[in-house]
Protein backbone atom coordinates (compact mmCIF):
# COMPACT_ATOMS: atom_id res chain seq x y z
CA UNK A 1 0.00 0.00 0.00
CA UNK A 2 1.15 3.41 -0.76
CA UNK A 3 1.48 6.15 1.57
CA UNK A 4 -1.56 8.14 2.74
CA UNK A 5 -2.98 10.56 0.07
CA UNK A 6 -2.53 13.89 0.14
CA UNK A 7 -5.97 14.35 -2.15
CA UNK A 8 -7.20 18.02 -3.16
CA UNK A 9 -10.08 19.21 -4.77
CA UNK A 10 -10.48 18.34 -8.33
CA UNK A 11 -8.11 15.54 -8.03
CA UNK A 12 -9.00 12.09 -9.89
CA UNK A 13 -8.86 8.51 -7.93
CA UNK A 14 -10.60 5.02 -9.42
CA UNK A 15 -11.42 3.17 -6.52
CA UNK A 16 -14.29 0.24 -5.55
CA UNK A 17 -17.63 0.79 -3.82
CA UNK A 18 -17.53 -1.34 -0.51
CA UNK A 19 -21.33 -0.43 -0.05
CA UNK A 20 -23.57 2.19 -0.10
CA UNK A 21 -25.04 3.37 3.00
CA UNK A 22 -28.28 5.34 3.03
CA UNK A 23 -29.81 6.63 0.71
CA UNK A 24 -26.77 6.84 -1.80
CA UNK A 25 -23.54 7.43 -0.62
CA UNK A 26 -21.14 4.94 -1.85
CA UNK A 27 -18.22 3.68 0.42
CA UNK A 28 -15.17 3.39 -1.79
CA UNK A 29 -11.71 2.56 -1.65
CA UNK A 30 -9.64 4.21 -3.06
CA UNK A 31 -7.15 1.87 -5.77
CA UNK A 32 -4.17 1.29 -4.04
CA UNK A 33 -4.70 2.45 -0.72
CA UNK A 34 -6.26 2.03 2.72
CA UNK A 35 -8.33 5.18 2.58
CA UNK A 36 -11.74 5.75 1.80
CA UNK A 37 -14.12 8.45 -0.06
CA UNK A 38 -17.80 9.16 -0.11
CA UNK A 39 -19.38 9.25 -3.55
CA UNK A 40 -22.70 9.91 -4.53
CA UNK A 41 -24.51 7.61 -6.33
CA UNK A 42 -21.43 4.81 -6.33
CA UNK A 43 -23.38 1.24 -5.60
CA UNK A 44 -21.87 -1.79 -4.60
CA UNK A 45 -19.57 -3.70 -6.72
CA UNK A 46 -18.82 -0.98 -8.80
CA UNK A 47 -15.10 0.38 -9.42
CA UNK A 48 -15.43 3.80 -10.43
CA UNK A 49 -13.74 6.92 -11.51
CA UNK A 50 -14.22 9.66 -9.08
CA UNK A 51 -13.08 13.74 -8.28
CA UNK A 52 -12.65 14.83 -4.65
CA UNK A 53 -14.96 17.48 -4.28
CA UNK A 54 -14.20 18.48 -0.73
CA UNK A 55 -11.77 17.52 2.22
CA UNK A 56 -13.45 17.74 5.70
CA UNK A 57 -12.00 16.43 8.97
CA UNK A 58 -9.88 14.07 7.39
CA UNK A 59 -13.02 12.87 5.32
CA UNK A 60 -13.29 12.83 1.42
CA UNK A 61 -16.15 13.66 -0.41
CA UNK A 62 -16.21 12.79 -3.74
CA UNK A 63 -18.65 13.23 -7.09
CA UNK A 64 -18.86 9.98 -9.25
CA UNK A 65 -17.40 10.40 -13.21
CA UNK A 66 -17.72 7.76 -14.68
CA UNK A 67 -18.85 3.39 -14.05
CA UNK A 68 -15.39 1.80 -15.43
CA UNK A 69 -16.38 -1.64 -14.47
CA UNK A 70 -20.03 -2.55 -13.14
CA UNK A 71 -21.02 -4.89 -10.18
CA UNK A 72 -20.75 -8.21 -11.20
CA UNK A 73 -24.29 -9.31 -10.21
CA UNK A 74 -25.06 -6.63 -13.08
CA UNK A 75 -23.95 -8.55 -15.84
CA UNK A 76 -26.14 -9.48 -18.45
CA UNK A 77 -28.91 -7.74 -16.35
CA UNK A 78 -31.48 -5.59 -18.75
CA UNK A 79 -31.71 -1.76 -17.82
CA UNK A 80 -34.13 0.52 -18.53
CA UNK A 81 -33.56 2.56 -21.93
CA UNK A 82 -33.60 5.94 -20.42
CA UNK A 83 -30.93 5.00 -17.03
CA UNK A 84 -28.00 6.52 -18.75
CA UNK A 85 -29.38 10.55 -18.89
CA UNK A 86 -32.62 10.15 -16.64
CA UNK A 87 -31.76 11.19 -13.06
CA UNK A 88 -34.67 8.86 -11.44
CA UNK A 89 -33.34 5.25 -10.61
CA UNK A 90 -30.67 4.30 -8.49
CA UNK A 91 -30.55 0.50 -8.70
CA UNK A 92 -31.51 0.40 -12.37
CA UNK A 93 -29.54 -2.41 -13.86
CA UNK A 94 -29.15 -4.45 -10.51
CA UNK A 95 -30.97 -7.69 -10.23
CA UNK A 96 -34.25 -7.03 -7.50
CA UNK A 97 -32.96 -9.22 -5.17
CA UNK A 98 -30.10 -7.57 -4.65
CA UNK A 99 -31.54 -4.45 -4.23
CA UNK A 100 -33.33 -5.42 -1.53
CA UNK A 101 -30.38 -6.79 0.35
CA UNK A 102 -28.59 -3.28 -0.19
CA UNK A 103 -31.57 -1.41 1.50
CA UNK A 104 -32.21 -4.42 3.70
CA UNK A 105 -28.28 -3.89 5.20
CA UNK A 106 -28.73 0.16 5.09
CA UNK A 107 -31.66 -0.29 7.54
CA UNK A 108 -29.94 -2.54 9.38
CA UNK A 109 -26.54 -0.01 9.94
CA UNK A 110 -28.56 2.88 10.86
CA UNK A 111 -30.64 0.79 13.22
CA UNK A 112 -27.74 -1.39 15.17
CA UNK A 113 -27.99 -0.22 18.19
CA UNK A 114 -31.99 -0.28 18.78
CA UNK A 115 -32.64 -4.13 17.14
CA UNK A 116 -30.93 -6.24 19.13
CA UNK A 117 -33.51 -8.02 20.52
CA UNK A 118 -36.80 -6.79 18.19
CA UNK A 119 -38.31 -9.64 16.23
CA UNK A 120 -37.42 -8.69 12.41
CA UNK A 121 -40.31 -9.59 10.25
CA UNK A 122 -38.29 -9.06 7.56
CA UNK A 123 -37.96 -6.93 3.86
CA UNK A 124 -41.49 -7.52 2.07
CA UNK A 125 -41.12 -6.85 -1.93
CA UNK A 126 -42.89 -4.85 -3.72
CA UNK A 127 -45.86 -7.13 -5.82
CA UNK A 128 -45.23 -4.81 -8.79
CA UNK A 129 -41.65 -4.65 -9.53
CA UNK A 130 -42.21 -2.43 -13.12
CA UNK A 131 -44.57 0.05 -13.49
CA UNK A 132 -46.07 0.29 -9.89
CA UNK A 133 -46.43 4.32 -9.98
CA UNK A 134 -49.79 5.65 -9.53
CA UNK A 135 -48.32 9.21 -9.89
CA UNK A 136 -45.71 10.77 -12.25
CA UNK A 137 -44.81 14.03 -12.51
CA UNK A 138 -43.56 15.17 -15.92
CA UNK A 139 -42.05 18.86 -17.12
CA UNK A 140 -41.87 20.32 -20.31
CA UNK A 141 -38.76 21.71 -21.54
CA UNK A 142 -36.04 20.83 -23.90
CA UNK A 143 -33.27 18.44 -23.96
CA UNK A 144 -30.45 21.16 -24.45
CA UNK A 145 -30.62 24.92 -24.96
CA UNK A 146 -33.06 25.96 -27.51
CA UNK A 147 -33.55 22.03 -28.88
CA UNK A 148 -36.43 20.46 -29.50
CA UNK A 149 -39.92 20.29 -27.49
CA UNK A 150 -39.60 17.59 -24.36
CA UNK A 151 -41.73 16.31 -21.83
CA UNK A 152 -40.43 14.24 -18.97
CA UNK A 153 -37.81 14.14 -16.19
CA UNK A 154 -35.26 15.83 -15.44
CA UNK A 155 -31.39 14.94 -16.74
CA UNK A 156 -29.03 13.24 -14.49
CA UNK A 157 -26.80 16.32 -12.74
CA UNK A 158 -29.14 19.13 -14.38
CA UNK A 159 -31.39 21.46 -13.12
CA UNK A 160 -32.41 22.39 -16.51
CA UNK A 161 -32.31 19.76 -19.09
CA UNK A 162 -35.61 17.13 -19.09
CA UNK A 163 -35.41 13.69 -20.90
CA UNK A 164 -37.94 12.10 -22.85
CA UNK A 165 -38.87 8.93 -21.18
CA UNK A 166 -41.91 7.46 -22.86
CA UNK A 167 -40.23 3.34 -21.92
CA UNK A 168 -39.85 4.89 -18.32
CA UNK A 169 -39.82 0.97 -16.24
CA UNK A 170 -41.34 2.32 -13.28
CA UNK A 171 -44.57 4.08 -14.35
CA UNK A 172 -47.43 2.50 -16.41
CA UNK A 173 -46.97 1.79 -19.95
CA UNK A 174 -50.28 4.04 -20.80
CA UNK A 175 -47.90 6.88 -19.49
CA UNK A 176 -45.58 6.51 -22.17
CA UNK A 177 -48.11 6.54 -24.59
CA UNK A 178 -49.75 9.67 -22.88
CA UNK A 179 -46.56 11.79 -22.62
CA UNK A 180 -45.39 11.09 -26.17
CA UNK A 181 -48.15 11.81 -27.75
CA UNK A 182 -48.32 15.08 -25.49
CA UNK A 183 -45.13 16.25 -26.99
CA UNK A 184 -45.87 15.26 -30.30
CA UNK A 185 -48.97 17.32 -30.25
CA UNK A 186 -47.78 20.71 -28.89
CA UNK A 187 -44.57 20.53 -30.91
CA UNK A 188 -46.49 20.20 -34.06
CA UNK A 189 -48.61 23.06 -33.01
CA UNK A 190 -45.48 24.83 -31.81
CA UNK A 191 -46.12 25.54 -28.23
CA UNK A 192 -43.26 27.01 -26.12
CA UNK A 193 -42.41 25.59 -22.75
CA UNK A 194 -41.84 27.79 -19.92
CA UNK A 195 -39.01 29.16 -19.48
CA UNK A 196 -38.24 29.21 -15.52
CA UNK A 197 -35.55 31.75 -15.68
CA UNK A 198 -37.25 34.31 -18.08
CA UNK A 199 -40.71 33.33 -17.06
CA UNK A 200 -42.03 33.10 -20.60
CA UNK A 201 -43.94 30.64 -22.09
CA UNK A 202 -46.74 28.16 -21.82
CA UNK A 203 -46.41 24.61 -20.84
CA UNK A 204 -45.19 23.14 -17.70
CA UNK A 205 -46.20 19.85 -16.23
CA UNK A 206 -48.07 17.31 -17.01
CA UNK A 207 -49.35 15.14 -14.15
CA UNK A 208 -50.95 11.88 -14.26
CA UNK A 209 -52.29 9.31 -11.83
CA UNK A 210 -53.63 6.00 -11.88
CA UNK A 211 -55.53 3.63 -10.01
CA UNK A 212 -54.35 0.05 -9.35
CA UNK A 213 -57.92 -1.41 -8.84
CA UNK A 214 -59.03 -0.82 -12.16
CA UNK A 215 -56.37 1.05 -14.01
CA UNK A 216 -58.28 4.41 -14.48
CA UNK A 217 -56.18 7.49 -14.91
CA UNK A 218 -56.48 11.24 -14.06
CA UNK A 219 -54.46 13.53 -16.62
CA UNK A 220 -53.76 17.24 -15.74
CA UNK A 221 -52.11 19.79 -17.82
CA UNK A 222 -50.38 22.46 -16.28
CA UNK A 223 -50.11 25.77 -18.28
CA UNK A 224 -49.37 29.34 -17.66
CA UNK A 225 -52.56 31.72 -17.88
CA UNK A 226 -51.75 32.79 -21.47
CA UNK A 227 -53.17 29.36 -22.36
CA UNK A 228 -56.65 30.13 -21.04
CA UNK A 229 -59.11 29.20 -23.29
CA UNK A 230 -57.16 28.32 -25.95
CA UNK A 231 -58.46 25.69 -28.07
CA UNK A 232 -55.78 23.72 -28.28
CA UNK A 233 -56.64 22.58 -24.78
CA UNK A 234 -59.78 20.36 -25.68
CA UNK A 235 -57.92 19.80 -28.94
CA UNK A 236 -55.10 18.32 -26.92
CA UNK A 237 -57.41 16.33 -24.50
CA UNK A 238 -59.51 14.76 -28.06
CA UNK A 239 -56.40 13.79 -29.01
CA UNK A 240 -55.49 11.58 -25.41
CA UNK A 241 -59.29 10.21 -25.66
CA UNK A 242 -57.84 8.17 -29.14
CA UNK A 243 -55.37 6.50 -27.58
CA UNK A 244 -55.10 2.45 -27.32
CA UNK A 245 -54.76 2.81 -23.59
CA UNK A 246 -55.28 -0.48 -21.53
CA UNK A 247 -56.81 2.11 -18.80
CA UNK A 248 -59.54 4.63 -19.51
CA UNK A 249 -59.56 8.60 -18.69
CA UNK A 250 -61.64 8.95 -15.35
CA UNK A 251 -60.81 13.01 -16.09
CA UNK A 252 -58.78 15.25 -17.99
CA UNK A 253 -58.13 18.49 -16.63
CA UNK A 254 -56.39 21.58 -17.37
CA UNK A 255 -54.52 23.56 -14.67
CA UNK A 256 -53.15 26.95 -14.52
CA UNK A 257 -49.99 28.13 -12.76
CA UNK A 258 -48.73 31.30 -13.01
CA UNK A 259 -46.61 31.22 -10.05
CA UNK A 260 -42.50 31.59 -10.75
CA UNK A 261 -41.53 28.95 -8.68
CA UNK A 262 -40.66 25.50 -10.63
CA UNK A 263 -44.13 23.62 -8.24
CA UNK A 264 -46.92 22.50 -9.45
CA UNK A 265 -49.86 25.08 -8.21
CA UNK A 266 -52.82 25.44 -8.90
CA UNK A 267 -54.48 28.90 -9.33
CA UNK A 268 -57.41 27.76 -11.85
CA UNK A 269 -58.64 24.25 -12.79
CA UNK A 270 -61.09 23.30 -15.64
CA UNK A 271 -62.30 20.01 -16.06
CA UNK A 272 -62.24 18.86 -19.73
CA UNK A 273 -63.24 15.37 -19.55
CA UNK A 274 -64.46 13.31 -17.03
CA UNK A 275 -64.33 13.74 -13.25
CA UNK A 276 -61.68 15.75 -11.51
CA UNK A 277 -60.76 12.41 -9.09
CA UNK A 278 -59.85 9.08 -9.38
CA UNK A 279 -61.17 6.35 -6.95
CA UNK A 280 -58.35 3.68 -5.29
CA UNK A 281 -58.95 0.57 -3.23
CA UNK A 282 -56.55 -0.14 -0.46
CA UNK A 283 -57.69 -3.33 1.77
CA UNK A 284 -61.24 -3.16 0.95
CA UNK A 285 -61.09 0.58 1.39
CA UNK A 286 -61.89 2.98 -1.37
CA UNK A 287 -60.27 6.29 -0.96
CA UNK A 288 -61.06 9.62 -3.62
CA UNK A 289 -57.88 11.03 -4.82
CA UNK A 290 -57.54 14.11 -6.62
CA UNK A 291 -54.91 15.64 -8.79
CA UNK A 292 -53.00 17.15 -5.69
CA UNK A 293 -54.17 14.48 -3.09
CA UNK A 294 -51.33 12.91 -1.30
CA UNK A 295 -51.27 9.36 -1.94
CA UNK A 296 -48.81 6.67 -1.54
CA UNK A 297 -47.17 6.09 -4.91
CA UNK A 298 -47.13 2.53 -5.07
CA UNK A 299 -50.66 1.39 -4.36
CA UNK A 300 -49.97 -2.44 -4.21
CA UNK A 301 -47.15 -1.64 -1.82
CA UNK A 302 -49.00 0.30 0.50
CA UNK A 303 -51.42 -2.56 0.98
CA UNK A 304 -48.48 -4.47 2.23
CA UNK A 305 -47.17 -1.86 4.65
CA UNK A 306 -50.54 -1.44 6.18
CA UNK A 307 -50.88 -4.72 6.37
CA UNK A 308 -47.81 -5.09 7.94
CA UNK A 309 -48.65 -2.05 10.30
CA UNK A 310 -52.11 -3.13 11.09
CA UNK A 311 -50.82 -6.51 12.31
CA UNK A 312 -48.28 -5.23 14.83
CA UNK A 313 -51.35 -3.72 16.51
CA UNK A 314 -53.36 -6.45 16.76
CA UNK A 315 -54.99 -7.02 20.14
CA UNK A 316 -53.80 -3.76 21.54
CA UNK A 317 -56.34 -1.61 20.27
CA UNK A 318 -58.67 -2.87 22.15
CA UNK A 319 -61.24 -0.40 21.50
CA UNK A 320 -59.21 2.15 22.60
CA UNK A 321 -58.25 5.63 21.45
CA UNK A 322 -55.70 6.21 18.63
CA UNK A 323 -53.58 9.15 17.65
CA UNK A 324 -52.83 8.66 13.81
CA UNK A 325 -50.09 11.62 13.89
CA UNK A 326 -49.61 12.87 10.48
CA UNK A 327 -52.22 11.28 8.91
CA UNK A 328 -52.16 12.22 5.24
CA UNK A 329 -55.42 11.65 4.22
CA UNK A 330 -56.25 8.94 6.64
CA UNK A 331 -55.39 6.18 4.78
CA UNK A 332 -53.68 4.35 8.15
CA UNK A 333 -56.83 5.76 10.40
CA UNK A 334 -59.26 4.17 8.26
CA UNK A 335 -57.72 0.30 7.95
CA UNK A 336 -57.40 0.40 11.78
CA UNK A 337 -60.91 2.09 12.82
CA UNK A 338 -62.29 -1.55 13.17
CA UNK A 339 -60.73 -2.43 16.22
CA UNK A 340 -60.46 1.17 17.93
CA UNK A 341 -63.08 2.58 19.65
CA UNK A 342 -61.78 6.18 18.16
CA UNK A 343 -59.50 7.14 15.75
CA UNK A 344 -57.73 11.52 16.36
CA UNK A 345 -55.78 12.33 12.75
CA UNK A 346 -53.74 14.73 12.96
CA UNK A 347 -52.43 16.71 9.35
CA UNK A 348 -51.12 19.89 8.77
CA UNK A 349 -52.50 19.57 5.47
CA UNK A 350 -55.73 21.04 4.45
CA UNK A 351 -56.66 19.33 1.70
CA UNK A 352 -55.33 16.28 3.03
CA UNK A 353 -57.55 16.76 6.06
CA UNK A 354 -60.84 17.35 3.69
CA UNK A 355 -60.03 14.20 1.79
CA UNK A 356 -59.98 12.27 5.26
CA UNK A 357 -63.32 12.78 6.36
CA UNK A 358 -64.57 12.58 2.73
CA UNK A 359 -63.12 9.14 2.26
CA UNK A 360 -64.03 8.18 5.82
CA UNK A 361 -68.10 9.13 5.10
CA UNK A 362 -67.82 7.35 1.98
CA UNK A 363 -66.22 3.77 3.51
CA UNK A 364 -69.08 4.44 6.40
CA UNK A 365 -66.94 4.67 8.99
CA UNK A 366 -68.18 6.80 12.00
CA UNK A 367 -65.30 6.33 14.71
CA UNK A 368 -62.68 8.84 13.05
CA UNK A 369 -61.94 12.20 13.46
CA UNK A 370 -59.47 14.29 11.50
CA UNK A 371 -57.96 18.11 13.00
CA UNK A 372 -56.08 20.05 10.92
CA UNK A 373 -52.79 21.38 12.21
CA UNK A 374 -49.25 21.32 13.58
CA UNK A 375 -49.01 18.43 15.76
CA UNK A 376 -47.17 20.24 18.23
CA UNK A 377 -50.10 22.73 19.31
CA UNK A 378 -52.55 20.36 17.91
CA UNK A 379 -51.48 17.89 20.80
CA UNK A 380 -51.77 20.65 23.39
CA UNK A 381 -55.59 20.90 22.10
CA UNK A 382 -57.08 17.59 22.18
CA UNK A 383 -58.48 16.42 25.61
CA UNK A 384 -59.07 12.66 25.01
CA UNK A 385 -56.16 10.86 26.05
CA UNK A 386 -54.53 7.91 23.90
CA UNK A 387 -53.98 4.43 24.37
CA UNK A 388 -51.98 4.00 21.33
CA UNK A 389 -50.37 6.29 19.03
CA UNK A 390 -49.14 5.93 15.39
CA UNK A 391 -46.27 7.95 13.81
CA UNK A 392 -45.91 8.05 10.01
CA UNK A 393 -44.16 11.97 9.39
CA UNK A 394 -42.95 13.58 6.04
CA UNK A 395 -38.73 12.53 5.57
CA UNK A 396 -37.62 15.16 8.32
CA UNK A 397 -39.34 12.60 11.37
CA UNK A 398 -40.91 14.24 13.88
CA UNK A 399 -40.31 17.38 15.68
CA UNK A 400 -38.56 17.00 19.09
CA UNK A 401 -40.74 19.16 20.80
CA UNK A 402 -43.53 17.60 19.18
CA UNK A 403 -41.83 13.95 20.22
CA UNK A 404 -41.15 14.89 23.54
CA UNK A 405 -45.00 15.59 24.11
CA UNK A 406 -46.33 12.36 22.01
CA UNK A 407 -43.84 10.45 24.44
CA UNK A 408 -44.80 12.11 27.98
CA UNK A 409 -48.32 10.41 26.94
CA UNK A 410 -46.72 6.96 28.31
CA UNK A 411 -48.66 5.09 26.24
CA UNK A 412 -47.57 0.84 26.37
CA UNK A 413 -47.32 1.33 22.32
CA UNK A 414 -46.29 3.33 19.56
CA UNK A 415 -46.21 2.63 15.87
CA UNK A 416 -43.31 4.50 13.74
CA UNK A 417 -43.57 4.09 10.22
CA UNK A 418 -40.74 5.93 8.09
CA UNK A 419 -40.35 6.60 4.56
CA UNK A 420 -36.48 8.36 5.63
CA UNK A 421 -34.49 5.58 7.97
CA UNK A 422 -32.29 8.15 9.05
CA UNK A 423 -34.55 10.03 10.17
CA UNK A 424 -36.12 7.46 12.56
CA UNK A 425 -32.65 6.51 13.37
CA UNK A 426 -32.02 10.19 14.86
CA UNK A 427 -35.49 10.31 16.63
CA UNK A 428 -34.90 6.54 18.24
CA UNK A 429 -32.12 8.26 20.57
CA UNK A 430 -35.22 10.49 22.54
CA UNK A 431 -37.34 7.13 22.45
CA UNK A 432 -35.02 5.06 23.69
CA UNK A 433 -34.28 7.51 26.53
CA UNK A 434 -38.11 7.62 27.68
CA UNK A 435 -38.34 3.86 28.14
CA UNK A 436 -39.22 2.40 24.70
CA UNK A 437 -37.90 -0.28 22.98
CA UNK A 438 -38.43 -1.67 19.61
CA UNK A 439 -40.20 -5.42 19.90
CA UNK A 440 -40.98 -5.78 16.00
CA UNK A 441 -40.25 -4.18 12.77
CA UNK A 442 -40.30 -4.47 9.17
CA UNK A 443 -39.48 -3.13 5.49
CA UNK A 444 -41.40 -3.06 2.80
CA UNK A 445 -39.86 -1.99 -0.67
CA UNK A 446 -42.31 1.03 -1.98
CA UNK A 447 -39.75 2.28 -4.39
CA UNK A 448 -38.07 -0.84 -7.07
CA UNK A 449 -34.88 0.68 -8.71
CA UNK A 450 -35.22 4.11 -6.18
CA UNK A 451 -33.29 4.11 -3.08
CA UNK A 452 -36.85 4.42 -1.10
CA UNK A 453 -37.91 2.14 1.26
CA UNK A 454 -40.71 2.34 4.19
CA UNK A 455 -39.53 1.01 7.48
CA UNK A 456 -42.04 0.25 10.73
CA UNK A 457 -41.64 -0.24 14.03
CA UNK A 458 -43.28 -1.29 17.12
CA UNK A 459 -42.13 0.75 19.80
CA UNK A 460 -43.13 -0.89 23.02
CA UNK A 461 -42.73 0.74 26.66
CA UNK A 462 -40.31 -0.72 29.30
CA UNK A 463 -39.50 1.10 31.96
CA UNK A 464 -39.58 4.89 32.59
CA UNK A 465 -36.94 7.61 31.63
CA UNK A 466 -33.31 6.70 32.15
Amino acid sequence: MCDRLHMKKGERYNGYTERTDFPNKGVVRIEGTDEYAAVKNALPGQRILFSVSRRRGGKTEGRLLEVLEEAECCWGVSRCPHSGSCGGCLFQGYPYEETLRIKEEQVKRLLSEYIKDAVYEGMQESPLKEGYRNKMEYTFGDEYMDGPLALGLHKKGSFYDIVNVPQCRIAPADFGLIIDRSREFFAEKKVAHYHRLRHTGILRHLLLRRTAADGSILAALVTSSEFRGSALVSEWAGELLKLPLRGSFAGILHIINDSPADAVKCDELTVLHGEGRLREKILGLGFDISTFSFFQTNSLGAERLYTMARDFLAGALKGGTVYDLYCGTGTISQVLSPAAGKVIGVEIVEEAVEAARVNAGLNGIDNCSFICGDVLKVLDEIEEKPEVIVLDPPRDGVHPKALKKILDYGVDKILYISCKASSLARDMEAVYAAGYRISRWGITDMFPMAAGMETCCLLEKTCGRE
